[in-house]
């Protein structure tokens, strides 16, 4: 797994790229300055990203988040920052492990096995509310098109529904596509 380790204090980058040797991790690119985070992942691909700041501030928290909508990657972030309310604004921004105080060498690996777990429990869980969210459009537009069909022919439920299946199965279309095109269509008829 490669990683973006982002740390200003040189020595101790090294040393946590060290404590990992021999692991599955390998920090691929160090850098001393997350100013330009962005461009640091689109460049270097990295699988996660390791930051080690004395505190988060509001540019690396926006890169984070940006970096969360469009690229999402297991983020670890160690900080002597305790205050909750930061450790909330980094979490929403994607981070994955919030770790205070000094980085225990020994538990590097622990934390990132931790951070990767994490990730991939959450990127699972935004994938369902996802697709539990369209599933739910689907159904509201099926049945608002097989309202409108009803007042607009004065058909009876079932009677409605059945003509919007046979319409789907005969255009080859989805049942929701089909109710959306219906309700552009029957919505503009008197």
């Amino acid at each position: 797994m490669k990683i973006l380790l982002i740390d200003d204090n040189e020595q101790r980058a090294h040393a946590i790229s060290d404590a990992l040797k021999g692991s599955e991790y390998r920090v691929t690119h160090i850098s001393s300055s997350g100013a330009f985070l962005l461009k640091l992942v689109e460049h270097n691909q990295p699988d996660m990203i390791v930051i080690d700041i004395e505190s988060p501030d509001r540019d690396v928290l926006d890169s984070l988040h940006t970096l969360n909508q469009i690229n999402p990657k297991p983020i670890v972030l160690f900080t002597e920052n305790e205050d909750a309310s930061v450790m909330k604004r980094s979490i929403k921004s994607g981070v994955s492990a919030y770790v205070t105080g000094n980085a225990d060498l020994s538990r590097v690996r622990s934390i990132f096995d931790a951070a990767c777990a994490r990730f991939e429990e959450f990127q699972e869980l935004k994938q369902a509310l996802r697709s539990t969210q369209d599933q739910l459009e689907a159904h509201k537009t099926i049945d608002q098109a097989k309202r409108l069909l009803m007042k607009k022919q004065n058909l009876d439920e079932e009677s409605a529904y059945k003509a919007m299946r046979k319409m789907a199965m005969d255009s080859g279309q989805k049942l929701e596509q089909v109710s959306a095109n219906l309700l552009t269509i029957l919505k503009n008829l008197p």
